[in-house]
């Protein structure tokens, strides 16, 4: 049979398969047992008799049913833990669990890691408890289930302890939340731990570096060399005994110990073999340079890396680097300079410039990896990597493609809260994006969906290169400013003026001095100047006064920060001199009118908490203004609270999910869902929409419009039919049953035999007509759509979009983002619309999203928004086939088809 296969990494940062147990397996399952001392015997068993072994092997490798799973831990190939379930009760939604792992293999986080895992499988068949019997000395046990980040109950009975452990539904809530935190923690440490051979080896050898200078191996060979490697350093080249005075070997296996990491430079056919040979000599990281990889060669080199333990950077990458401790293995022109700025790109060629620049600009790297295909390490794991290195203050990414977004966001948010995070959008064209089916689709585009999760992850995304490289510099020498109140002074008027202009468009406000300070300012200020701001000092101010304003300013308790722009001239000479000698307490960026490069950094006198020591120093006030607003937006991100999502106890799951498994039962392939289970499906939600009476007869029309009451909307219902006003599907204002006849006679002849039925609907009057939608690409998750609605929804294009789940901090900000918030507000005498209404309806439009992944795409359009609350006028959902997934899982990546792997 096929036996679904995982990876998870250990906490020593080993490498575990995570699989189903099957009959086959009995012989190893049995004699992993046999194999237990008596003490871990008796604490599983509660007795030592000789006969368990065999019981319990037979018990847990029986063929998987509804009522049990069972899942093995192998390491090396051998069996190190089993972990099971039972299902227990009469209701059949309590299993006991039980664990037993090998003796050799404790203290690893194995049974941890199973419990998760069986947490994962049980959640998915809609389980409700666990619950074991432990012996009260068994303190290993009982503390792998209180860490587990589950709430956990105990009991004591004499000897033992009888535990129980509710578990979240298959939902979102914030049971689960805090769960998946302590998952995330534990998963961060086991990386971090399996990296450190990659960032940290004690020994590194090349393979495929050439006796020909200049080839990629024997560059990175001649780069690792020239860096200062402190480490042993080998080669692997038949050719040769040494190169550049590096011992050369033959082969992986001749070489005189096992090295912590290796680079592979060789021929794509070769790959998969040279990493097999690693894998048995004992390796535990590879960096694969090798482009031109072909999907069997790609799989067989992650099967080995998956077999034997090795975490793979590449392949098709330019290498890592580590400058603090010598290592550049790449094939870079230059040696990068140590600091503490985190890269991580799939283009390596973008990642070598962004190198070079920050060393440049002294700021320097902490740690560069360019991951390619990234069949392995991607920039999650690197996001983990700089969380815990202690050196890294300032992250930055280069990222084209998603493996697992929702992790990405969720480790991404993390890591922000303890430093920027950075990043270009790459791939903004319209180029790709899929074709709309509905109103919804059509605004959630890939790039909206990457623009929501950069935004909710307080991710600082760029459109330039040149813009990351800015933004960088500010916030890899400043701190976040604490509010997007900026003063500005100028030399200059014109600069001035312009700086103050790209603030206002960015949502910065410019400074106004006032009181005491405005009384200062007028004293220091030159005649023909101006202190109100933006402060203008003339072209002839002195240094020292140009340092004493700055002081002031910095100050000045409603000045969060300070653009200063000096323009060098003949009479004041080098103003740059005043920006280095002031003592200022808040964030600074400079303006040097005329300089050459892009960005420079200054030698700088810090205040309190102020920076780094340096001053970015820019070509243009744009520039400026705009690092200066990223750096102001981290800042609230940072600051902001944290919002949670809430839970609804009148949403009836059990019977949403019975809903949409029935329609999928009866349409295997998925599609819209009729009006009836449609509407079924928002109630149990909470989801206000009006009921329309489905009718495919005149009478049957005209006594749903008498029970409805006049005026009524005709609308025809035609499978696939979505812009329903244009197509002519949509008949309002129908205030007499003749009227109703003569409707119901034109959408009939209009659509034929396509019109299923024609949907009778009372008139709803007054309010402000929105969107709410949701779109899943299957990628990022489900996206939560909302703006103006109408049949103008598209033209006028007011709207924003979060990912689920939304927390109500997220449904306040995107009501509060459209163009058009002011209407629901109130505008030129329409009453408010009731936004505590709307704030409900987001929340439960992103919990349905979010508990069944089944639904592809939901529109509710228009959703009209009164005073006296809000309803969905009409109401499409649609529903497809999904395989249920944990994106959270601790699991890394499988290959993409069987590989040898052996």
């Amino acid at each position: 049979m096929n036996v679904a296969v995982r990876y998870a990494l250990l906490s020593d940062g080993t490498t575990a398969q995570i699989r189903q147990a099957a009959p086959g397996d009995y012989d190893a399952v049995r004699a992993m047992h046999e194999e237990m001392s008596p003490e871990n015997a008796y604490l599983r068993f509660f007795s030592l008799s000789r006969g368990m072994a065999e019981q319990e092997a037979r018990r847990v490798c029986r063929a998987p049913g509804p009522d049990h799973a069972a899942l093995l831990a192998l390491c090396d190939g051998a069996v190190a833990g089993v972990a099971s379930y039972e299902v227990t009760g009469a209701a059949g939604a309590t299993a006991e669990v039980a664990f037993a792992v090998a003796d050799a293999m404790h203290r690893k986080g194995i049974a941890t890691l199973l419990l998760e895992h069986l947490v994962s499988l049980a959640r998915a068949r809609q389980l409700t408890a666990f619950t074991a019997d432990t012996l009260g000395e068994n303190t290993d046990m009982l503390r792998v289930f209180s860490d587990i980040g589950l709430p956990v109950h105990t009991r004591h009975e004499g000897g033992t302890v009888a535990v129980t452990i509710p578990l979240p539904p298959d939902d979102t809530g914030g049971g689960l939340e805090g769960y998946l935190d302590t998952v995330a923690l534990r998963e961060s440490s086991a990386d971090v731990a399996s990296l450190r051979p990659v960032f940290a080896p004690g020994a590194v050898a090349v393979v495929g570096a050439s006796r020909r200078p200049g080839t990629v191996g024997r560059s990175v060979l001649d780069n690792i060399r020239k860096g200062g490697y402190q480490g042993r350093l080998y080669a692997v080249n038949p050719h040769a005994g040494q190169l550049g005075g590096v011992p050369c070997f033959p082969d992986v296996p001749s070489l005189p110990e096992a090295p912590d990491l290796v680079v592979v430079a060789v021929p794509p056919q070769a790959v998969p073999g040279v990493a097999r040979e690693c894998g048995a000599r004992g390796v535990r990281g590879l960096v694969v340079l090798t482009a031109g990889l072909d999907s069997g060669q790609s799989a067989d080199l992650l099967a080995a890396c998956r077999r034997h333990g090795m975490r793979l950077i590449g392949p098709n990458c330019f290498g890592v680097a580590v400058p603090a401790i010598g290592l550049d293995a790449t094939f870079a022109a230059a040696n990068p300079l140590p600091g503490t700025a985190g890269i991580v790109m799939q283009s390596g060629g973008v990642g070598f410039a962004m190198a070079e620049h920050l060393s440049r600009l002294g700021i320097g790297i902490s740690s560069f990896a360019s991951v390619g295909n990234k069949l392995d390490v991607s920039s999650n794991d690197m996001l983990m990597w700089w969380e815990r290195d202690g050196v890294t203050t300032v992250a930055v990414l280069y990222i084209e493609s998603f493996g697992n977004p929702r992790k990405f966001a969720r480790t991404a948010r993390r890591v922000g809260l303890r430093m920027p995070v950075l990043t270009v959008h790459a791939g903004r064209s319209q180029a790709g994006q899929r074709a709309a089916a509905s109103h919804t689709a059509a605004v959630a585009s890939p790039l909206v969906s990457r623009e929501a999760l950069f935004e909710q992850a307080g991710i600082i995304a760029t459109p330039t290169f040149g813009e990351l490289v800015e933004a960088t510099a500010f916030l890899a020498t400043q701190r976040p400013p604490d509010g997007r109140t900026v003063a500005i002074v100028s030399n200059v008027g014109g600069a001035g003026v312009l700086a103050a202009d790209s603030c206002t468009d960015l949502g910065l406000s410019v400074h106004h001095a006032s009181g005491l300070t405005r009384r200062r300012l007028d004293a220091l200020v030159p005649a023909g100047g101006a202190a109100d701001g933006p402060v203008d000092t003339t072209a002839t101010v002195d240094a020292d006064t140009f340092r004493k304003i700055l002081e002031l300013l910095s100050a000045a308790q409603d000045v969060d920060a300070i653009i200063a722009l000096v323009l060098p001239t003949s009479a004041t000479g080098d103003l740059a001199a005043a920006l280095t000698e002031a003592e200022v307490t808040v964030p600074l960026a400079a303006v040097v009118l005329g300089q050459p490069e892009g960005v420079r950094l200054l030698d700088a006198r810090p205040g309190p908490d102020a920076g780094s020591g340096k001053i970015p120093a820019y070509g243009s006030p744009e520039a400026a203004a705009k690092a200066t607003a990223r750096a102001a937006a981290y800042g609230a991100w940072r600051s902001a609270r944290r919002g949670e999502v809430p839970d609804f106890p009148d949403i009836d799951h059990a019977a949403a999910r019975a809903l949409v498994r029935g329609f999928l039962a009866a349409a295997p392939d998925g599609g819209w869902l009729p009006s009836g289970p449609r509407d079924e499906l928002l109630r149990a939600y909470g989801i206000p929409a009006l009921r329309a009476a489905a009718v495919r007869t005149e009478d049957d029309a005209v006594a749903a419009a008498d029970a409805a009451g006049y005026p009524v909307a005709l609308k025809a219902n035609v499978p696939g039919l979505v812009h329903k006003s244009d197509a002519g599907a949509v008949l309002l204002d129908v205030r007499t049953g003749t009227g109703v006849r003569a409707g119901y006679r034109r959408l009939a002849e209009r659509f034929g035999p396509r019109l299923a039925a024609v949907d009778v609907e009372p008139m709803i009057t007054g309010g402000t007509e929105m969107m709410v939608g949701v779109a899943d690409d299957q990628t990022f998750g489900p996206l939560v759509v909302f703006g103006l609605g109408g049949v103008a929804t598209e033209l006028l294009a007011d709207h924003v979009a979060r990912l689920a789940p939304l927390t109500g901090d997220d449904a306040d900000t995107m009501i509060g983002s459209i163009r058009s918030a002011a209407l629901l507000r109130g505008y030129r005498g329409m009453p408010p619309a009731d936004l505590a209404a709307l704030r409900d309806l987001l929340l439960r439009v992103s919990r349905l999203a979010d508990d069944l992944p089944e639904i592809s795409e939901l529109d509710l359009n228009p959703v009209i928004a009164r005073s006296d609350g809000v309803i969905a006028v009409d109401a499409r959902i649609k529903v497809v086939p999904q395989a249920a997934q944990d994106p959270f899982l601790r699991c890394l990546r499988l290959p993409a088809v069987p590989g040898r792997g052996a």
